[in-house]
């Protein structure tokens, strides 16, 4: 079980590679740190993050990995599947937020002592149900992935859940939760290139919102499915997320991955077979800036 524990105890052997930067881009509501490594001493910053959702908990796991693989080769100056990575790391800088929704992960994996004081209001919420296996939500109850100024609003009429839910609670505004402003804050301030969301699952690559992606993102998730055998989606019916909302306001290339195949929370058993088809869009969307 990839819980924020594992995750600082990796992030903790990672800093001691001088290749790799550590910064807290800010807090759950829990407080606990909501952390982005940086890798590389191009200009050009190419993004990832994972667990937007809590029962998606083995995108943290797999994007981890690669990190390690990468940081491994890196030192070693070997090549990672066909790519010279010294030549990625020294025209990108990959951007990597591992754990957007700590607590949710916490809450999904440990039960409602990992709530904290929220423990009798993740309960409420859950109807009474000490199973929280199928939570996605932050430990608010709101579903960071619906937060995001992307035609929110659209969301935020046609959601079912009006309240604080295990899933798909858009939030009573855009961009209330301390995870979600994060992420907002980076994406600004950092200009990013691009952004790769990794979900769970369906084995899908979304990559077009509301006709305002550019040309390249389609030549490049084709790449993305050669690779991996995932297929392109161009568009779907959902706004407010992550990815919608930069490629609406960037004009850039977003790609959500909707990584294995199965019922969330998927088992673990499937972490090789996902790492094994998405290392090649890892290593792509570096090589394609």
């Amino acid at each position: 079980m990839y819980d924020f524990s594992m995750l600082m105890k990796d992030v903790d052997e990672l800093r001691s590679h001088s290749i790799v930067r550590v910064h807290e881009i800010g807090q759950s509501v829990l407080n606990k740190p909501i952390v982005e490594l940086q890798i590389g001493e191009g200009e050009t910053y190419v993004h990832m993050n994972a667990s937007f959702h809590a029962n998606e908990w083995i995108t943290s796991a797999v994007v981890m990995a690669f990190v390690r693989d990468y940081v491994q080769a890196l030192k070693n100056k070997n090549h990672l599947v066909e790519y010279d990575v010294q030549q990625l790391y020294k025209k990108t800088t990959l951007s990597v937020v591992p754990m957007v929704n700590p607590d949710g992960v916490d809450l999904v994996l440990h039960g409602k002592k990992a709530a904290q004081h929220y423990e009798d209001e993740v309960l409420h919420i859950n109807e009474g149900n000490d199973d929280f296996s199928q939570w996605k939500a932050n430990i608010r109850g709101v579903d960071l992935n619906n937060q995001f100024p992307a035609k929110w609003e659209v969301e935020k009429e046609r959601k079912i859940p009006k309240a604080p839910a295990p899933r798909d609670f858009p939030g009573f505004l855009p961009l209330t939760e301390p995870e979600a402003q994060a992420m907002a804050e980076l994406t600004t301030k950092r200009d990013f290139f691009k952004v790769l969301a990794f979900h769970t699952q369906g084995k899908e690559i979304y990559w077009g919102y509301e006709q305002c992606e550019p040309l390249e993102a389609e030549e490049e998730v084709n790449e993305f499915a050669r690779w991996s055998g995932y297929k392109p989606v161009r568009y779907i019916d959902s706004h407010a997320g992550y990815r919608d909302w930069f490629i609406f306001n960037w004009k850039r290339r977003g790609y959500t991955i909707e990584l294995g195949e199965g019922v969330n929370p998927l088992p673990f058993s499937q972490f090789q077979s996902i790492y094994n088809d998405s290392i090649g869009i890892f290593l792509t969307a570096l090589a394609r800036t």
